[in-house]
């Protein structure tokens, strides 16, 4: 006999891995549909009570600002349906890490919103869609998840979005939190919490788009000829991946400083895996930038940076706040 109680939980589908197929005119493309996707998931039924949303059909390396602003909207939206419990995002790896993130941005809710996809395509006999995705649907129906905000859930572990990255490019595991660890796992026992997340709401609003915000990583020999590019090509605000503990070079702080004085917002993040970007060096280096107007995005990696700083540059134009103040409880961890 059906339980009552079973939670509710709305699974939105985008395409991605999970839903891809060999395609007849070449390569692996996205094109399961959301209710066939569900339906090849051995033993979903008794995880919760669950219903499909096809939002997009498109490859993680498609996905675009818009469509991620898309999700959000979505997930906020559900978020205000009490017939639902959880929220499941099925999601390209190569981004989920950005639309997690951004989702956990704009969302302030208490219900999981779990994301999850695939390493394997769908055609193949071993494919790891299914598994994640079930148990991606068990920790969105888990009540212990109430309050994490956005995870990303795949090879059984639950990886804050804020933290994953993408670590690997073939692997069952494909995310890790290089520096944290994940924030919990999912067993045949269940799932299973060790520790709660850190969530500034301060950005939870409902934003129409997101400005242009450019990613420019440096390499030895580097020159400032990538950011004035960006700086021409109408960027409100640049991610300057830098060396180190967040260091440049004299042509990038130049670069740097016309940037800042044009009103465009620098966030600088070190290339390196782990470790915090911090304003130490002199002679062109981290001081220097920070002395030029440049932010220090603590623990942020490129890509989240981007992420926080094209969700803030908006709410700081709604809000009349100052964009340092805003960005700052999102950075000191």
């Amino acid at each position: 006999m059906e339980r009552e109680s079973r939670a509710r939980v709305v699974v939105l589908t985008t395409g991605g891995t999970i839903a891809s197929r060999p395609d007849p005119a070449g390569g692996v493309v996205a094109s399961v549909p959301g209710e066939e996707l569900l339906s090849g998931v051995p033993g979903l039924e008794e995880a919760a009570e669950v219903r499909a949303e096809e939002v997009f059909e498109i490859g993680g390396y498609l996905m675009a600002p818009e469509n991620m602003l898309e999700v959000a909207r979505r997930v906020r939206a559900l978020d205000a349906e009490p017939a639902v419990d959880g929220v499941v995002v099925t999601h390209g790896t190569d981004t989920m890490e950005e639309t997690a993130y951004l989702v956990d941005l704009l969302y302030a809710g208490e219900k999981p919103v779990v994301f999850t996809g695939a390493q394997r395509n769908a055609a193949v006999l071993d494919t790891d869609g299914p598994r994640n995705l079930r148990d991606a649907v068990r920790v969105a129906a888990d009540p212990a998840s109430r309050g994490l905000g956005a995870v990303i859930v795949m090879g059984g572990t639950v990886e804050g979005a804020r933290e994953a990255t993408k670590a690997h490019t073939t692997d069952p595991r494909a995310f890790a939190s290089p520096g944290c660890g994940p924030v919990g796992s999912v067993t045949g026992e269940g799932v299973h919490v060790f520790h709660p997340r850190r969530r500034p709401g301060n950005l939870a609003r409902e934003l129409r788009e997101l400005p242009r915000v450019d990613l420019i990583k440096l390499a030895a020999g580097a020159d400032g000829a990538l950011l004035r590019a960006a700086r021409d090509a109408g960027a409100r605000g640049l991610i300057l991946e830098a060396f180190g503990i967040g260091n440049g070079n004299h042509e990038v702080l130049e670069e740097v400083r016309h940037c800042v004085e044009a009103g465009v917002a620098v966030l600088v993040v070190s290339r390196c895996a782990e470790g915090r970007a911090e304003p130490v060096y002199g002679n062109g280096g981290g001081h220097d930038l920070h002395a030029a107007g440049a932010i220090f995005a603590g623990s942020l990696n490129g890509q989240k940076a981007r992420v926080l700083l094209m969700a803030a540059l908006p709410v700081a134009a709604m809000s009349g706040e100052p964009l340092e103040g805003l960005l700052a409880p999102h950075l000191a961890f």
